[in-house]
């Protein structure tokens, strides 16, 4: 039947969506048109987002199976705080892009997050420039008001971040923007927004460019994003979230003492926001079952973080989902909920228009049972290849119209989902979401398979 009520699409969203889907990644805008359950994992995440605004702080570790729908979820909740208000930065971890490093590791982790800087206006990123320009309209707006200088605003403004680390530097910076603007110096202007994107390698360029002593470096990121936090409500926003996926490539660090460092970065990061020690930010960082549980080299493995982020043993023993803790399964998608979302592809590729429908609801449960057959409950379970194949369906039925569905149905072939990144050594079994912490767990080997993540089209479970 026709539904009046779902959102009205726009044909750049149904295109993105559809090229999304087909290249097996997760879309970047539209999400609403394709989303299905996990209505209270979404409700608890929204508190949270609330708590930011208010002051406060927050910090989740996302945890799901490869496939599993991380990285929809990570994108379902940015869209949600950038309508909220907060400002949002994300990345995805690398070998070249860590929380603690040497090298610039963990300095190309601030820049891609920096880059990625999205707002209400600017949800595709490279908002940094319109966040600090907002920063001066409002400076601007109270030193006329006041009839003080533009710049003595700035720095009254700013004062309370000099007390903090890296504070003073940062909001010489800002002045030094402020400066460009007024003398119509570019070149001014450029060099603060690379400074803020932790662009400088070296100190002498800092110095020479913008007169300051200091560069974000890697054993200062932290400190700045907490910075930009302060900075941004100064701007005028909610607030901060801080989205880092695939933090599967810590647990893959072959060097046991590189490993160990970056968790206590995030053991930092866990006690500053449990214990409120930071504002107006929050971290959602995704990452899979053996990330988290494996006890030789998961966060399990550091003691500390172990005690922090352990199973709600009152909520494990009656059966539910503690849905306040830090560590938050995602479960995996219903049968019924995967209908529903083949039901929502099926008007996103029609472009909303139900009497373009390519398939008829019989196909679809034809389609679902076909699934079944194939490879059991991993179709709805890590459901990347069914949707791949449906979309690729809709695809073929469309440029084809003589064709029968019901031809085509039984020529869909489907593996699967196998993450290529963390592959199984015999006698070792895999982690899941209830497996206990002394158990076998991983790989059982060091392994650094490259940068291939554990997202993607596994988004599908929300």
């Amino acid at each position: 039947m026709p539904n009046d009520n779902k959102p009205r699409l726009r044909p750049r969203e149904r295109d993105a969506i559809i090229q999304s889907l087909r290249a097996g990644v997760t879309p970047r805008t539209g999400l609403q048109h394709i989303q299905v359950g996990r209505a209270r994992e979404v409700a608890a995440l929204l508190k949270d987002i609330e708590r930011i605004a208010d002051g406060g702080s927050a910090i989740r570790f996302i945890i799901g199976e490869f496939g599993s729908g991380k990285s929809f979820f990570l994108q379902l909740i940015r869209t949600i705080a950038l309508e909220k208000g907060l400002v949002t930065i994300h990345a995805d971890l690398s070998p070249d892009r860590r929380l603690h490093a040497t090298g610039g590791r963990a300095r190309n982790l601030y820049a891609e997050l920096l880059r990625n800087l999205s707002t209400r206006t600017k949800p595709d990123g490279n908002g940094l420039t319109s966040v600090v320009e907002r920063f001066i309209t409002e400076a601007r707006r109270q030193a006329d008001a006041s009839g003080e200088r533009v710049d003595v605003v700035i720095e009254a403004r700013l004062d309370h971040l000099s007390e903090l680390v890296g504070g003073y530097d940062f909001a010489q910076v800002i002045k030094a923007y402020w400066d460009g603007h007024e003398r119509d110096n570019e070149q001014r202007k450029y060099d603060a927004i690379r400074w803020l994107r932790g662009e400088f390698t070296t100190k002498t360029d800092a110095r020479n460019a913008l007169g300051v002593r200091t560069i974000i470096d890697d054993a200062s990121v932290y400190d700045h994003l907490k910075l930009f936090s302060l900075f941004v409500r100064q701007a005028g926003y909610a607030g901060l979230l801080v989205n880092l996926d695939e933090m599967v490539n810590l647990y893959k660090l072959v060097n046991r003492q590189a490993r160990l460092s970056n968790y206590e970065q995030i053991l930092r990061i866990l006690n500053d926001c449990l214990q409120g020690s930071a504002e107006y930010i929050g971290f959602l960082l995704g990452g899979t079952p053996e990330f988290l549980l494996d006890p030789r080299k998961g966060l399990y493995s550091y003691e500390a973080l172990h005690s922090r982020l352990a199973e709600n043993a009152f909520a494990r023993n009656a059966g539910v989902i503690d849905y306040s803790s830090p560590t938050l399964h995602l479960a995996n998608l219903a049968p019924e909920e995967l209908l529903i979302l083949l039901k929502n592809l099926r008007h996103v590729y029609a472009s909303g228009d139900t009497g373009k429908y390519l398939l008829p609801d019989e196909a679809l449960t034809a389609f679902l049972a076909h699934c079944s057959q194939r490879i059991g409950d991993a179709y709805f379970r890590t459901p990347r290849n069914t949707i791949k194949a449906f979309v690729d369906l809709l695809a073929v039925l469309e440029q084809n119209p003589d064709l029968q569905w019901t031809q085509l149905i039984k020529q869909v072939h489907l593996e699967k989902e196998r993450n290529t990144d963390m592959p199984e050594v015999s006698g070792m079994d895999k982690v899941g979401v209830g497996a206990p912490a002394g158990g076998n767990v991983g790989s059982g080997t060091d392994i650094d398979n490259g940068d291939r993540g554990e997202g993607g089209l596994a988004t599908f479970r929300l």
